[in-house]
């Protein structure tokens, strides 16, 4: 909105970062990885702007400046996607300097997103699903906690992240929830299925007592060996090596299980509203991409299965 009536205040371009800066961490709790990945973005503007003659100051930048600036970007070969994370860094910006009053108008307003195609996600089937849990080798030390966590995962949707941060303090088994901190330390009640409660049991009585638990530990679900924080790349090891004992021919990682667990949820009738909240999706069109998905499939079933679609054996030419 313009702020008429309102004295400006100029800024600097160092200034002007510093004050996003503190707007995406303050106001937005958002990680620091985050923050410096829009920093970065609109760092590009900054390298643009003073690369003019004479060079453009934050607030002197108009709409033909951004415009020719995206055009630039793009014929420098980068994609639709990246361009348009690169112009929402961009709007958040001069958002942010609207709110600041250093600027009336937000030049970014009028500035298009280029169409970018909505790459379906990859899912398991259940069979496969179970395939995976099935090529555990479970005389192998802490292969309850491997189960556990492929339940988990699976039965919560989780990302990996929240995975290696449960808490136990977080699981509230009477209740049927467990407790999730995701991206930007945003809280929500995930329910949780009762083989995952079981594994998850069976796990804590049967290895984790035995673990030699390190401090700062105690608290957390799932161990290391060495009785320390499991980290995110062991995970993605244990089901990139899981799927290829399944035989899977699929491109997964932990988040398949989590794409997993939403379609699942769609195909079976669930409200999506209840789906986004389950997956601590910000905005609903995040979680609309399941119902996409979900259409896809059945699309792809009819094609194959129908007689008349040309598909079958023996089918007419």
């Amino acid at each position: 909105m313009p702020l008429h009536g309102t004295e400006l205040r100029p800024v600097t371009w160092e200034q002007a970062l510093t004050d996003l800066r503190m707007h995406l961490k303050l106001e937005r709790s958002l990680s620091d990885r985050t923050v410096e990945a829009y920093l970065r973005d609109v760092g590009k503007l900054r390298t643009y702007a003073q690369a003019q003659a004479p060079p453009l100051k934050p607030a002197s930048i108009a709409l033909d400046d951004l415009q020719a600036f995206i055009t630039g970007v793009a014929k420098q070969g980068l994609q639709a996607n990246s361009q348009a994370r690169m112009l929402s860094a961009v709007r958040v910006f001069y958002r942010n300097l609207q709110r600041e009053r250093v600027i009336e108008v937000d030049p970014t307003e009028l500035i298009e997103s280029p169409r970018i195609a909505r790459k379906l996600p990859v899912f398991l089937r259940l069979d496969e699903i179970d395939a995976m849990i099935a090529a555990i080798d479970m005389s192998k030390p802490l292969a309850h906690r491997d189960r556990a966590m492929l339940e988990t995962l699976y039965s919560c949707g989780l990302r990996v992240s929240e995975l290696c941060n449960l808490r136990r303090s977080w699981l509230h088994f009477d209740d049927g929830f467990i407790r999730v901190v995701g991206k930007g330390d945003k809280e929500r009640l995930v329910p949780i299925g009762p083989e995952a409660m079981r594994q998850i049991g069976t796990y804590i009585s049967g290895e984790r007592v035995h673990l030699p638990i390190r401090t700062k530990a105690e608290d957390m679900v799932f161990l290391n060996a060495r009785g320390g924080p499991l980290s995110r790349m062991s995970v993605f090891n244990l089901v990139k090596e899981l799927g290829v004992k399944a035989g899977i021919q699929k491109t997964i990682s932990p988040h398949t299980f989590r794409h997993s667990f939403a379609t699942h949820l769609v195909e079976g009738g669930a409200d999506l509203r209840a789906v986004q909240e389950m997956l601590g999706h910000a905005s609903i069109t995040t979680t609309e991409i399941y119902t996409h998905l979900d259409r896809e499939y059945l699309r792809s079933n009819i094609l194959q299965f129908h007689p008349r679609s040309g598909k079958r054996k023996g089918s007419a030419a």
